[in-house]
């Protein structure tokens, strides 16, 4: 069983229309407008916990929350060569391996540093 309170909400002002806007990661489509963030976010938990009683009925797989997933941590990505070069070089000049080099740019960004 989901707990429909467990995806993942997020709340922005919307400059367009003027209004909060609530979204739920693991529904993309669905979003929810509001001159009230409070309300934004409520009514948007309300839908989605209505889509998930319509995807249970209709029998159809219901997303599991993103705080719930497990993570194996480890990705992969695509760059450019030639950048891909650079970075190994600099990972050798300081001793250690590609991996751990990116793994400390990383978590230097302040994106990262805002997820630990």
């Amino acid at each position: 069983m989901v707990e429909t309170k467990h995806y993942t909400y997020g709340i922005t002002w919307w400059s367009e229309d003027k209004e909060y806007v609530a979204r739920c990661a693991e529904f993309p489509s669905l979003s929810y407008l509001s001159d009230n963030p409070t309300d934004a976010l409520t009514n948007m938990v309300n839908l989605v916990e209505e889509v998930v009683a319509d995807m249970k009925a209709n029998r159809e797989p219901i997303p599991v929350p993103l705080a719930e997933k497990e993570y194996s941590g480890s990705f992969q990505i695509s760059i450019q060569p030639e950048k891909h070069r650079r970075l190994a070089i600099k990972a050798a000049q300081q001793g250690i391996s590609l991996n751990s080099y990116i793994s400390s740019k990383l978590l230097e960004d302040e994106f990262i540093r805002s997820i630990n």
